[in-house]
C-alpha cells in the first residue's frame, strides 16, 4: 500500500513582521549603578547606548501576542489562516505548556499546530527554516514565528561581564506560500563542545535547593565567544549566501543577531560587503534580545526607511549552544 504524501508549495517568503518593545527604556547610568563601568565603556565593547526591560505585565505571551498581531495585519491575514505557530525563546518560566499553544489561543488561531524551541538567539532563524520546510512539503500553509525574551529575569546586575548586555523584547514574522523563492537554504550547526561558553550558572533542582533559594542568572566567557562570532560565524554567513547563489555585490541588507556591534563589524569585514550594504544595528537601543534580536532589527530597518520590501537581506543567529543559523531572505 502506497502512502499519500502532503504537497506543498513552489517556495516560500516573509509575508509580514513585526515586534514589541517594552515601556521600560534602561540607559547605561542605570547600569553603572550596579557595576564598576561606565557610559562610554559600554558603549565602546558593545555599542550599547540603552536596552529594554519588561515591566510585570509585559510576559512572555503579551509581548509575543502585540508583535504577532503585527506581523498578521501586515501580512494581510486574519489569524484564524495562522495554522502553525513556533515560539523561540529560552526565557519562558513554564517548562509546560509551551508558550506557543496560549500565545496561538490568545491570537485566535483556531486550533494552530503549536511548539516552543531552544535555540538561544538562533531561535528566530531556526524557526523560519523550520517554516520554510513545513510550507514546501505541505505541512502547513501560515506559520508564525515568534522570537521572544525576557533576559533580564535572568540578569545578574552586578555581572560586569553581561549585565550591560542582555534584554527583553519580541519579534513575529509570518512566512507562508509563495511563487518565488523568498527564504534560501539555511546553513545551521553547533558546537557543543563550547556549550560552557555561555550557559546557566545553576540548574534549577541546584539553584531552588537548601534555604538559600534563589533564580539562576545567565553566564558568559566573553572573549571566546567573541571569536567564535566574529570568524566562525562570517564563515556561515559566506555559506549562506552561496547556498542561495547570492554574491556578497548583490546583498542588500545585512541583519545579524544583535549581540555586539564589534561583532557586527568584524562579520561585515570578514564578509567583505560593500560600503553600501544597510546593516542592522538595533542593538544601540534594543540591546541583546537574544531570540527576539533579528525580527526586532528588521522591523526597525523597514519602518525607518533604511531598507525597504524586495530588498536581498542575510539574516544569521548564534548564541548559547553554542549553535548557529543563517539564510538569505527577501524583505516583506
Amino acid at each position: 500500500m502506497k502512502i499519500a504524501q502532503a504537497q506543498g508549495a513552489p517556495a516560500s517568503a516573509i509575508l509580514g513582521i513585526g515586534g514589541y518593545r517594552p515601556r521600560r527604556v534602561v540607559d547605561n547610568a542605570e547600569i553603572c549603578q550596579f557595576i564598576d563601568s561606565s557610559d562610554e565603556w559600554i558603549q565602546t565593547r558593545s555599542g550599547i547606548r540603552e536596552r529594554r526591560w519588561a515591566s510585570a505585565d509585559e510576559t512572555i505571551q503579551m509581548m509575543s501576542v502585540a508583535a504577532s498581531r503585527k506581523a498578521i495585519e501586515r501580512a494581510g491575514l486574519e489569524p484564524e489562516q495562522i495554522d502553525t505557530v513556533i515560539v523561540a525563546t529560552v526565557t519562558h518560566l513554564y517548562q509546560t505548556p509551551a508558550a506557543a499553544a496560549t500565545v496561538a489561543a490568545e491570537l485566535g488561531t483556531k486550533g494552530a499546530a503549536a511548539f516552543d524551541i531552544s535555540a538561544a538567539c538562533a531561535g528566530f532563524c531556526y524557526g523560519t527554516a523550520m517554516a520554510d520546510s513545513f510550507i514546501r512539503t505541505g505541512t502547513s500553509k501560515y506559520v508564525l514565528v515568534i522570537g521572544v525574551e525576557r533576559l533580564s529575569d535572568f540578569t545578574d546586575p552586578r555581572d560586569r561581564s553581561t549585565a550591560f548586555i542582555f534584554a527583553d523584547g519580541a519579534g513575529a514574522a509570518v512566512i507562508g506560500p509563495s511563487e518565488v523563492p523568498g527564504l534560501g537554504p539555511v546553513v545551521w550547526g553547533s558546537d557543543g563542545d563550547q556549550a560552557g561558553l555561555i550557559t546557566q550558572s545553576q540548574p534549577w533542582d541546584v539553584a531552588l535547593a537548601g534555604e538559600e533559594r534563589h533564580r539562576p542568572v545567565l553566564q558568559m566567557t566573553g572573549n571566546p565567544v567573541f571569536k567564535w562570532a566574529a570568524y566562525t560565524m562570517a564563515k556561515a554567513a559566506a555559506e549562506a549566501m552561496d547556498a542561495a547563489g547570492i554574491r556578497p555585490d548583490e546583498l542588500e541588507v545585512f541583519v545579524p543577531h544583535q549581540a555586539n556591534m564589534r561583532i557586527t563589524d568584524a562579520m561585515f569585514r570578514a564578509l567583505k560587503l560593500p560600503a553600501e550594504v544597510i546593516v542592522g544595528r538595533d542593538i544601540a537601543r534594543q540591546g541583546n534580545t537574544s531570540a527576539a534580536s533579528v525580527p526586532l532589527a528588521i522591523e526597525a530597518l523597514l519602518e525607518s526607511g533604511e531598507a525597504r520590501s524586495g530588498q536581498t537581506c542575510l539574516i544569521i543567529g548564534f548564541g548559547a549552544g553554542l549553535v548557529y543559523a543563517g539564510q538569505v531572505i527577501t524583505l516583506p
